[in-house]
């Protein structure tokens, strides 16, 4: 496949194909749940939006990591939860619903952050002479991407929740298809390099998985908030959209080797999220709180 072909054509559509995944499975009322889970959502913003951009910033830097891999590792920081989650919540006994909020709230205000988070790593990692100014236009078609298939996917709920119902199983294999041959076609495409940066990004990606997920359930329990919604959060900040991540370094950046970490990443967080899974849910068996809010 030729790198223009894969970067202008598959990577899009996937993240559109992803995100109309994501859109099939919310509503209107998953936006208004905030009001319910005020406390929770709180700290799951918070955790995602401003805490892992710190703790990437500071992995980066401690482990010394090369320029077009600290981007990266920033640039999957900023990127919001993955709809897979909400899979692994349910299996882990967590708060689906609060999951499903959580996905909305936080996809809604990336659209916002993502943009200002990637031109301060740009800055930050490559300096002022070497950093790539973002285009309005090019801000605007990756908003685009991400939103347009969002509204489908709600409009399509709305007006048929039957379909929606039935689109989502195929989709999510689509979509979990997709990733990937994502992940595969960036490997490839740095294959000389693929030894070097493994060895650099895969322990930078492996911590700042474990971090993330430590904070994401730590946090909470911190902060009181029960256990079920504690678990739905630590998935929620460690299981990232690393297919929107890869997206934007190959396309908006136009530097696959920003999108090393989060390809990384995304092999890496289904094997930590599994485990975490399995000692949630013995210890939510074990002690729950309440039975589990259905979306």
């Amino acid at each position: 496949m030729q790198a223009s072909l894969f970067t202008t054509v598959f990577l899009p559509l996937a993240l559109a194909v992803i995100m109309l995944g994501l859109g099939l499975s919310l509503t209107k009322d998953d936006f208004k749940r905030v009001l319910v889970y005020p406390r929770a959502v709180f700290v799951g913003l918070l955790a995602q939006m401003v805490l892992l951009p710190a703790v990437a910033y500071g992995l980066a830097k401690a482990l010394e990591l090369p320029p077009e891999l600290a981007v990266g590792l920033m640039l999957l920081a900023a990127s919001p939860g993955g709809a897979t989650a909400n899979l692994f919540s349910h299996l882990a006994h967590g708060d689906v619903a609060l999951n499903i909020t959580l996905t909305a709230t936080n996809s809604l205000f990336s659209l916002f952050t993502l943009p200002l988070y990637i031109q301060w790593s740009l800055h930050a990692f490559l300096g002022e002479e070497k950093a790539i100014p973002l285009q309005s236009s090019k801000v605007v078609s990756v908003v685009l991407i991400i939103l347009i298939p969002v509204l489908i996917g709600m409009a399509i709920r709305k007006k048929n929740a039957a379909l929606a119902t039935r689109l989502d199983k195929p989709v999510r294999i689509i979509s979990a298809l997709f990733l990937f041959s994502i992940i595969g076609a960036t490997i490839v495409n740095e294959g000389d390099n693929l030894w070097t940066m493994f060895r650099v990004a895969g322990v930078a990606a492996l911590v700042f998985n474990l971090a993330s997920m430590t904070v994401g359930y730590v946090l909470p329990r911190v902060f009181q908030v029960p256990d079920r919604q504690a678990v739905a959060i630590g998935m929620e900040i460690g299981i990232h959209n690393g297919t929107l991540a890869i997206t934007i370094a190959s396309t908006l950046l136009g530097n696959p080797k920003m999108a090393i970490a989060p390809a990384i990443y995304s092999l890496i967080m289904f094997v930590t999220a599994t485990l975490f899974g399995l000692w949630a849910a013995k210890r939510i068996a074990k002690s729950p709180d309440a039975p589990e809010t259905v979306a």
